[in-house]
């Protein structure tokens, strides 16, 4: 069973920017893919980012923060990150981070085995 904890969310004005962090314990972290999804409030969850496991990752993101998030994990410290800059009001949201098992990339939360509780990202216009 994986644990996951997200933290770094916070109140930001448009433009600033937010990194933002998931700690991992419990299973291999080392062999999971990873991903940001975010919630705002009435609508469904949707894909933000994700990175493979391996060691050279590959990542992908969605149309709407390419150029402006960066995914990025630390196998050894069990952690993932996501740097979020030139915020916009529209990426309000609650921000979760996900594990995947079998290491290859997916965009779709059922393509996920564990979840954090989220950390909220709140952009002030």
């Amino acid at each position: 069973q994986v644990q996951l904890v997200e933290s770094g969310g916070g109140l930001v004005q448009t433009g600033d920017s937010l990194r933002l962090s998931c700690a991992a314990s419990g299973g291999t972290f080392s062999t999971y893919a990873m991903g940001w999804f975010r919630q705002a409030p009435g609508k469904e969850r949707e894909f933000v980012a994700a990175i493979t496991w391996t060691s050279r990752a590959s990542t992908v993101y969605a149309d709407s923060v390419k150029g402006r998030f960066t995914i990025s994990r630390d196998n050894a410290k069990k952690t993932v990150f996501l740097q979020v800059n030139s915020l916009k009001p529209e990426d309000t949201a609650v921000y979760y981070c996900a594990a995947r098992r079998y290491g290859s990339l997916a965009t779709v939360p059922g393509g996920y085995d564990y979840w954090g509780q989220g950390t909220q990202v709140t952009v002030s216009s």
